[in-house]
């Protein structure tokens, strides 16, 4: 097995490790200031769709694999890439204390990133901002917060799948319609229109191209955090450059290429069973078979940035997550007891003063 690559960018003037400066799209010396333009060592391959069936029988070419030194977290399963010269770490998902070397991790070559566009006080700010505005969140987590360390930029993986399907169909459309009914209540009778369906055996085909269905290919953060810092801006999607990653760490994926696929066709599936409604039109639909094929299925490993704060507060890990183009926000919702306490305490008094006043407006009650 070949050795994992290390890839070190030293500047010109002091020798320091450059890093990707998101403010400047720039590679950027924090000891002397210097700067020097990506382009200078951007000289990335296009980014191309791949063979997802050669892909599951292992026959990618070698220029589409890489081999990366990884720390595995032993509580949330994450897999980092760390600098060789690191033995022991922080998991930066859970802040568990992470020993392992896992050595070299083989696995495909990402096609594409989404460089950050936000620095870390941005990220910081909308993380606060955001924490500001849980109303029952301790307070003394909200100054750990933002007095606590950094946060840490990483580049969370996923997979990307392209497939055309074909999809023949059974159902009914249903055409509503009204009866006028007469009906005695109370000795009277009344008239009410009652709704009724008309259904209609119908059948047809419906195709679709789908293009970057994406699913996350990590488990080390729950799926509502990622889900929610959605849309990415996938059309700005830069050809895979280890500059980008200058600074930052990334996250090995741990969801197979296989079970992501799994996942997309569930969500094809949904947007499938939406067209065929389309098509039988109606004002009901009913689908009573569904046959679909699924041709031309190709893929994309790409990385999307994060940032990332994981606090140890009173026993308990509490994450928050950043989107690292936009500046959404997503975490753990710690609550106080004492707040709560303190607010169901207030409900209950404006309860009593509002009850008691309107006692007293109906002469309920005599003022003394």
């Amino acid at each position: 097995m070949s050795e994992a690559k290390e890839h070190r960018f030293p500047c010109d003037q002091c020798g320091a490790d450059l890093r990707f400066d998101p403010s400047k799209g720039q590679l950027s010396c924090d000891f002397c200031g210097n700067s020097e333009p990506l382009v200078e060592h951007y000289r990335p391959a296009p980014i191309t769709e791949q063979d997802f069936h050669k892909a599951l029988r292992a026959e990618l070419s070698a220029g589409e694999m890489e081999e990366t030194r990884v720390l595995s977290c032993t509580n949330c399963g994450a897999q980092v890439e760390f600098e060789p010269d690191v033995h022991a770490a922080e998991c930066p998902f859970c802040a568990t204390p992470v020993v392992t070397d896992t050595g070299a991790h083989r696995h495909i070559k990402p096609k594409g990133l989404l460089p950050f566009a936000l620095e870390e006080k941005d990220a910081k700010a909308a993380m606060n901002t955001w924490l500001g505005r849980l109303w029952f969140a301790p307070n003394s987590l909200q100054k750990y917060a933002r007095k606590g360390r950094k946060m840490q930029g990483i580049y969370v993986p996923y997979w990307t799948y392209d497939a055309n399907t074909r999809s023949q169909y059974e159902g009914q459309r249903g055409t509503v319609y009204y009866e006028t009914r007469t009906v005695v209540r109370n000795g009277q009778r009344q008239t009410q229109r009652v709704q009724r369906v008309r259904w209609r055996g119908v059948r047809g085909r419906v195709g679709r191209a789908f293009d970057d269905v994406l699913v996350l290919a990590s488990r080390s953060l729950p799926k509502r955090f990622t889900d929610a810092l959605e849309p990415w801006d996938m059309s700005r999607l830069e050809p895979y450059s280890p500059e980008y990653l200058a600074g930052f760490r990334a996250e090995g994926y741990t969801v197979s290429l296989e079970d992501g696929f799994d996942e997309a066709r569930h969500m094809m599936d949904r947007v499938i069973e939406r067209d065929v409604k389309f098509d039988i039109g109606g004002d009901r639909q009913r689908i009573t078979a569904l046959q679909t094929q699924v041709s031309d299925v190709t893929f994309k490993h790409v990385l999307l940035p994060v940032w990332l704060a994981a606090y140890k507060y009173r026993g308990r890990t509490f994450r928050f997550v950043v989107n690292g183009r936009t500046g959404q926000v997503q975490g753990e919702r710690p609550y106080s007891a004492w707040k709560i306490f303190f607010a169901a305490l207030l409900v209950a008094i404006f309860a009593a003063c509002a009850g008691y006043l309107y006692a007293v407006n109906e002469g309920l009650v005599q003022l003394p």
